[in-house]
C-alpha cells in the first residue's frame, strides 16, 4: 500500500512538472508572436544610473563658495547624499580649463563669464542657478558721493578689470551722466588687497569693493563709509533687469548623464544657501575652517551683505538674461560676443 501511494504521488508530481513547463512555454510562444503586445519591449523611464554621483564642484572664495559651506561640512560627515569633491580656486581662470577639459562637473563662476564659456565650448556649457546677486559697493574715507553722479573727477581704486566689476561700474556711471573714460579716473589693481591697502595708507579715499572685502577695509579704517550700493543703484534704473555676481555652471555632458542626482544636489544647494543665510554665526565659523577667510568675525558681519541665493528655472533665466542683455549692449565680447540660447538656462 505504501508503494503504491509513493508511486502515486511520483506521478502527480511528474505530472505538475510537466504542466508547467507546457505553460511557460505557451507564455514564450505567445510573448514572441509578432502583433501581439507581449512581443514589444517594456518601456521603462530613464532613471540616473547612480543617483548618489560623486560631484567635482568648484567655487571661488568669496561670497561665490560661502553658500557651499553647509554641502561641504555634511560632505565630511558623510552625511546621506552628500558626497562630493569640493575645489576652492583665488581666481576664475584657475576654474576654467578643468571645466572645459572634464575635470570638473560644476563650478561657480562669474555670470558674464559663463556666458563666455558658452559661446568658447559651442553650448556645451549648462547654467544652473544663480547663487550671488550684486556684492559690489563704492566705499568712501570721506563724505564727498552720495551717488553715482558724484564720481565726475574722482580717482576710484578697483580690482576686477574685463569681470563683473569693471561692467558694472561702467554701466552705472554711463547711466548716470558720467563718462567713464573721460570723467572720472578708474585705478585698476590686480587684487582687491590692493585696494584695502590703498585705502589703509591714504593712497586712495573711494574704492570700488565687493564683500567681504569692504568689511575687511572697514575693520581697518574706522571712517570707511559704505557710499553706494551698486545692487540697489542698478534696481534704481527699473529696466528689467538685475545685478548678478556669481552663478552655477555646469558641462551639458554631466547634466544629460545625471539628472536624478542633479536635482538632488541642487536640492541640497538649496538647502545649505537657506542655512548659511539663517545661522550667519556658525556658517562664519565654516567659512573660516575651508579658508574662505580668515576671520570669522569678518565673515559673520560680511554675510548679510554678500546676497547669497540660489535661483533657479524661470526666475533664474529673466534675471541672468535681463542683465547678460545689459552687458552685451555695453560691450559684447563681455559676454562672449552673443548672446545665449535657451538651451544655457537649465530648467527654465
Amino acid at each position: 500500500m505504501n508503494l503504491f501511494k509513493k508511486s502515486l504521488a511520483l506521478l502527480l508530481a511528474l505530472l505538475l512538472t510537466l504542466s508547467l513547463a507546457g505553460c511557460g512555454q505557451k507564455a514564450q510562444e505567445t510573448a514572441e508572436e509578432p502583433g501581439t503586445p507581449e512581443a514589444e519591449a517594456p518601456v521603462t523611464p530613464e532613471t540616473d544610473p547612480d543617483p548618489e554621483y560623486t560631484f567635482r564642484v568648484a567655487a571661488l572664495k568669496g561670497p561665490t563658495a560661502m553658500g557651499m559651506v553647509r554641502m561641504m561640512a555634511l560632505t565630511e560627515t558623510a552625511s546621506a547624499g552628500y558626497n562630493h569633491l569640493y575645489t576652492l580656486a583665488a581666481a576664475a581662470d584657475e576654474v576654467t580649463p578643468a571645466l572645459i577639459k572634464g575635470d570638473l562637473d560644476m563650478a561657480c563662476v562669474p555670470a558674464n563669464l559663463a556666458a563666455t564659456l558658452y559661446q568658447k565650448t559651442e553650448g556645451e556649457i549648462v547654467t544652473l542657478a544663480v547663487n550671488t546677486l550684486g556684492v559690489i559697493y563704492i566705499v568712501e574715507n570721506g563724505n564727498a558721493v552720495a551717488s553715482m553722479a558724484d564720481l565726475a573727477g574722482q580717482t576710484i581704486v578697483a580690482a576686477g578689470k574685463g569681470s563683473t566689476p569693471e561692467y558694472a561700474l561702467r554701466y552705472l556711471l554711463s547711466e548716470n551722466g558720467v563718462d567713464p573714460d573721460t570723467d572720472v579716473i578708474i585705478d585698476w589693481k590686480s587684487e582687491h588687497s590692493e585696494c584695502v591697502s590703498a585705502l589703509a595708507t591714504g593712497a586712495a579715499t573711494i574704492a570700488l569693493l565687493p564683500q567681504p572685502f569692504v568689511t575687511v577695509a572697514q575693520g581697518k579704517i574706522e571712517s570707511l563709509r559704505v557710499a553706494l550700493d551698486l545692487t540697489e543703484e542698478w534696481d534704481a534704473l527699473d529696466n528689467g533687469s538685475g545685478l548678478i555676481t556669481g552663478v552655477v555652471v555646469a558641462r551639458k555632458a554631466f547634466v544629460e548623464e545625471h539628472p536624478a542626482a542633479l536635482e538632488a544636489f541642487l536640492e541640497e544647494y538649496a538647502d545649505s544657501v537657506a542655512w548659511v543665510n539663517e545661522n550667519p554665526a556658525d556658517a562664519a565659523q565654516l567659512v573660516v575652517d575651508y579658508g574662505i577667510l580668515e576671520s570669522a568675525a569678518v565673515a559673520e558681519k560680511a554675510l548679510p551683505y554678500c546676497n547669497i541665493v540660489c535661483i533657479t528655472g524661470e526666475e533664474m533665466k529673466e534675471k541672468l538674461s535681463g542683465y547678460l542683455q545689459v552687458l552685451f549692449d555695453a560691450e559684447p565680447a563681455s559676454v562672449g560676443g552673443a548672446l545665449p540660447e535657451d538651451g544655457f538656462y537649465y530648467g527654465a
